[in-house]
Order: C-alpha cells, then structure tokens, then sequence
C-alpha cells in the first residue's frame, strides 16, 4: 500500500483541508495521512473561525508519521503562520526523496485570508524551493510573480518566470481567467505544457485547489511523472465538478469513488 501525507487545515464541512484530501488519496487507493496545522469553522461560503494548531504538535505529528510510514508524496494545503510554514520545511528537509507539492492556500475562496502576511516571506525562502511541484492558483500567482494576469500569454509568462524563481516546477491554475475554457499552464523552466478542461458551470467549486493538488499527490506516490499525473488529477477533477451536488444550500464537490 503506498502512503500520502497531507499537512494542511481541518474543514469541518469536509468540501476542502484534509478531509478532501483524504476523501481523493482514498479513491486513488492511496493511504492517506494527516498532520493538521489548524481546525476551521468553515462552509464553502464563509470562515467562522481559525484556530492553530501549537507549532510543536505540528513538528511531532509530521515526525512520527514519517518515522512510522513509508511516506512516498506529501502535500501541503493550509500552513497558517510562519512558524507552521518554518516547522514544515525544517522536517522536510531531511527527507529529500519524498515527493512534496505544495499548494500555496492563502485566500479562501470566499475571500477570507488563511495565511498570516508574515508567513508568505517564510514560504518563498523555506518552502517553495523544497518543492517538487508547487499549484498557485491565478491570485496566487500575481501575488508571488508580482504583475498582474489577465490572459493565456500572460498566464504562461508567470509559470515559467515562477519556475525559474523557485527552481521547480509550477502548475499555474487559470480558472479564474475570463475564457470559454480552464487552462492550466506547468512550466519546468522553460518547458512549457498546457491542460485546458471544459468550464463547468456549477457553484461548487469549494475544495477544487485542495482536491487537484491531492490528486496529483497521489500519482506521484504511485510512480506516475508529473505531467501524466496532472492530466490524471485534472480529469478526476473535472468528474468531481460535474457529479457535485448541493446539501441544503451549501455546493459540494462529489469527492466519492463511484464514477
């Protein structure tokens, strides 16, 4: 059985965080594993409350795990404050060969902050360049390039200018370009490939960031190369999207393994 470790948030309406993660090793019949950096009061439509984990019991639980488990990919979603941000890339550093995709969560998407401002400069310096692979999403992006994205060109010019900074390979997300399509743009360095799926017009889009970049994390452990998993992981994606449905008045994504 091979093992994924996700280091991210508590979602208690289970559409993002760990509970999705695991929710998408689970139907990739990946083990999955879960060191949580803090607990959300949370819908797909606000965040109530955030309350951090101490940043020992963080250290600890990723410690244990990998002294415990044959952890082949990691992933890390929500890391809250720089100290969470340092304590991650201090234990990871002694485990090179384990893939690491890091999704930079720093906004939810509905609008509310999850990433202490002081904790973006310990994520660019400590962080991002033990990455294998590293899944901005386009706010994200402008954020660490620093100019502003509004086309396919400029899109592609930000993946390969954040390849370069970072010295890893970047999954720059398009959904939140105004196109008929999504495109996704991977730059490692000046390699260049594009993933474009069908716009799905649906609510549910809670989760997405979390569910695709979980996914991709499972391919990796099971020996697939990046490209192929991002294609993989974009079309198991694209399925959630059109099988979600809505409890109550909330939008769900359909992170289940029947289709």
């Amino acid at each position: 059985m091979h093992c994924a470790l996700t280091i991210a948030g508590s979602d208690c309406s289970s559409g993002a965080g760990i509970q999705a993660d695991l929710k998408t090793f689970q139907h990739f019949r990946i083990h999955g594993l879960t060191a949580v950096t803090c607990v959300v009061s949370e819908t797909a439509e606000l965040v109530n409350h955030v309350h951090p984990v101490p940043v020992e019991i963080l250290r600890d639980q990723i410690s244990l795990l990998f002294s415990s488990f044959p952890v082949a990919a990691v992933k890390t979603g929500m890391l809250f404050s720089a100290g969470h941000v340092r304590a991650t890339a201090e234990t990871f550093r002694s485990h090179p060969d384990v893939k690491l995709v890091v999704d930079p969560v720093m906004i939810a998407s509905s609008g509310s902050p999850l990433l202490e401002p002081d904790a973006i400069a310990v994520y660019e310096e400590k962080l991002l360049p033990l990455a294998t692979l590293i899944t901005p999403n386009l706010p994200e992006a402008e954020h660490l390039s620093g100019w502003k994205i509004s086309s396919e060109a400029g899109l592609e010019a930000a993946a390969i200018a954040l390849s370069e900074k970072y010295r890893t390979a970047i999954l720059v997300k398009g959904g939140h370009l105004d196109s008929a399509d999504c495109l996704d743009i991977l730059a490692i360095g000046n390699t260049v490939h594009h993933f474009r799926s069908p716009r799905i017009a649906t609510t549910a889009s809670h989760g997405t960031g979390c569910t695709l970049s979980a996914a991709i994390t499972a391919l990796l452990a099971l020996g697939h190369e990046l490209p192929a998993a991002i294609a993989k992981a974009k079309a198991y994606l694209e399925e959630t999207l059109r099988h979600s449905y809505t409890l109550g008045s909330i939008p769900c994504l359909n992170q289940g393994t029947t289709f």
